[in-house]
């Protein structure tokens, strides 16, 4: 990767580099043609210059010929002028007229060439003087451009330099580059190859595969009447994968749960038979008057508590028992949840009958004459609680039963909603827990008050404990039960992880992901059980004649059957009551258990009083003794008849 990125990042370079190039190039190539511009025009007036010393150097030659013909001229005219004197007196007549003419026609020309050579030097001035402007004007432009030149050359040679490091570079990075692409090509070359194998070998797959969906398509279409998979009812009734851990995780936390609520139905009928005790003995003792007959009727009913509490923990221990690891469990397919719902609302509806008389022993106990006004507070406060425990019971009953139908068929309400019925279970949960809170404190405080009444007897006293320590046990189970639930709310509101068949092409969106169907559970228990009676071996046949002895002495035996069917039936009922009974009789012994512990404390209680006593009566027989040894002899006599004196007395 660093590799990659440092390639890219000189690729960019060379990119920026190579962007810039053409630039520096234009420019030099500009500088070039300015500089053979200039060079040109060097070249121009270099020949202008020469055509100008050309011309000078014909009007200097001109010059000089006029000067040595001014100079001829001025000889002849010197000639002539001596001439003329020398032949003046000879031939004045004659020879005027001609010398005179020739004189100033040389005159003339003279005159003429002197102002021709004037105009000429003029014009020779003049040329030189531009000339020599020109060429001042063209040799700093030539110095100007040399130095622009100058610069541009340095420019590129700064330019050239930098290009050549640059290249050099870029030209390490192409080799380093082309041997990486040979190294790619290679493998291009050799996945390449690997591609068309595998494309050849796909052809192969498709081919046989095709075949296999072809005959698939055909077995489908000639044996099988439907496909169920397209159908989310008809495909609820496939055999879901799950998995497995998930599996063994909620059975675990179902035990644990069966095992509290175990705990929790002990304590419940542990409170309804001390409370039992507690009606028979209290008012009846404080008013010497028989039991009323709401108090009659209260104790009754609270005898009946294990013939609602047993089978609550039954039907819970039921369920468990369906619950195996390699069996799929959602609340779709919890069918024995619904056995419990029917025990806990046959169970709540036992609360609601019993709450009334419950609520009127506590009235009564507040007519009773020694009831003060703190303790009816206490008792309307327990009053309250009563009917706060009963209210948060009948709400857990909903929930339960809520929880409970999502294995029926007409259930209404989908699997988003599962979550929030175990986040709301999990509140009511600890609502029953603050309500049993309150009942035990309630109870503890009443039962506080009661004890200080001089009517209270100890019978009375050890049968409270109970009934405490019974709600103690109560809110200790409750507590459990709200916090076991608390700390494993995430797993319980979980989509339990399986999928059925068909349900990445038969699953509609808008169903919420796969759903099992509740006799799914069964269905593989008679597919398992079948599949085990295929394993069994067939018996030996049996005999014509000894089947039909075999089935005279079945059709003998009928009347046998159903009789000891009824007899069995019998004997269940008695093992109930007597089960019943070993129960009440079981709390009966705990409880004298109790008295006869407060027994043995007492008289231990008692004996150690009398230690106590016996060692301060022997404290003072030795005090006296030490007093008769220590008083003079004189006294003997008196001293020795006092202790006789303490002895009598």
């Amino acid at each position: 990767m660093a590799d990659a990125a440092k390639y890219q990042k000189l690729a960019s370079e060379y990119a920026k580099l190579k962007a810039q190039f053409p630039v520096l190039k234009k420019a030099y190539i500009d500088e070039q043609t300015a500089c053979s511009e200039v060079k040109d025009q060097l070249k121009e007036k270099e020949q202008a210059v020469r055509k100008f010393e050309q011309e000078i150097d014909s009007l200097t030659f001109r010059n000089q010929q006029l000067s040595k013909r001014v100079l001829l001229l001025q000889d002849e005219l010197d000639d002539a002028q001596s001439h003329k004197k020398k032949g003046k007196n000879k031939h004045s007549d004659a020879s005027y007229t001609p010398s005179s003419i020739s004189a100033g026609v040389f005159n003339e020309e003279l005159q003429r060439k002197i102002e021709e050579n004037a105009k000429l030097s003029q014009q020779v001035d003049e040329s030189t003087r531009m000339y020599q402007g020109r060429i001042e004007e063209l040799e700093a432009k030539v110095k100007e451009y040399e130095d622009k030149f100058n610069q541009h050359q340095e420019v590129n040679d700064v330019n050239k330099e930098k290009n050549k490091v640059l290249i050099d570079r870029l030209q390490e990075e192409k080799a380093m580059i082309e041997v990486k692409l040979q190294t790619l090509e290679t493998d291009t070359k050799k996945y390449r190859s690997r591609a068309d194998k595998a494309e050849e070998s796909l052809s192969d797959v498709q081919c046989q595969l095709q075949k296999q969906l072809d005959t698939a398509n055909k077995i489908i279409s000639d044996k099988l009447p439907f496909i169920d998979t397209k159908n989310r009812e008809l495909n609820g009734l496939n055999l879901p994968t799950h998995d497995r851990k998930h599996q063994l995780r909620a059975r675990e936390l179902v035990s644990q749960t069966a095992n509290h609520l175990t705990d929790m139905v002990q304590a419940l009928s542990n409170f309804f038979t001390y409370s039992e005790q507690r009606s028979k003995i209290y008012p009846a003792e404080c008013i010497s008057e028989p039991m009323s007959p709401v108090n009659i009727q209260y104790c009754k009913y609270l005898h009946e508590n294990v013939q609602y509490l047993r089978p609550l923990e039954q039907s819970f221990k039921v369920f468990l028992s369906t619950l195996n690891e390699d069996t799929l469990t959602t609340l779709e397919t919890a069918t024995d949840l619904q056995i419990f719902s029917r025990k806990f609302n046959t169970c709540i509806e036992y609360f609601n009958k019993l709450l009334p008389y419950q609520l009127l022993s506590i009235e009564e106990e507040c007519a009773v004459s020694s009831c003060t006004s703190t303790l009816e507070t206490k008792n309307r406060d327990l009053h309250k609680s009563f009917k706060h425990l009963n209210q948060v019971f009948n709400k857990l009953q909903s929930y339960i039963s809520l929880l409970a139908s999502q294995s029926s068929k007409s259930c209404p309400h989908p699997k988003i909603n599962h979550p929030r019925f175990f986040t709301l279970l999990c509140q009511v949960l600890k609502d029953l827990d603050r309500a049993v809170r309150d009942v035990s404190k309630h109870y503890n405080s009443k039962v506080s008050l009661e004890h200080q009444l001089p009517t209270a007897s100890q019978k009375l006293k050890t049968t409270d404990e109970c009934v405490v320590s019974s709600l103690i046990s109560l809110v200790t189970c409750t507590s459990k039960l709200s916090s076991f639930l608390s700390g494993n709310i995430d797993f319980f509101s979980q989509t339990g992880g399986y999928r059925t068949r068909g349900s990445s092409i038969g699953n509609d969106p808008m169903m919420e992901g796969p759903r099992s169907n509740p006799a799914t559970v069964q269905f593989r228990q008679k597919a398992a059980n079948y599949l085990g009676l295929l394993t069994i071996p067939c018996p030996d046949s049996v005999p014509h004649k000894t089947a039909v002895q075999n089935r005279k002495t079945l059709l003998s035996s009928a009347e046998s059957k159903e009789g000891l069917s009824k007899q069995l039936t019998t004997f269940q009922q008695r093992v109930g009551r007597l089960e019943q009974d070993k129960e009440h009789y079981m709390l009966e012994l705990q409880l004298l258990q109790i008295k006869y512990d407060n027994e043995i404390q007492k008289v231990k209680k008692i004996e150690k009083e009398l230690q106590e006593i016996k060692r301060r009566s022997q404290r003072t027989d030795s005090i006296e003794d030490n007093i008769t040894i220590v008083m003079p002899s004189a006294s003997t006599s008196e001293t020795q008849s006092k202790p006789s004196v303490l002895t009598s007395q």
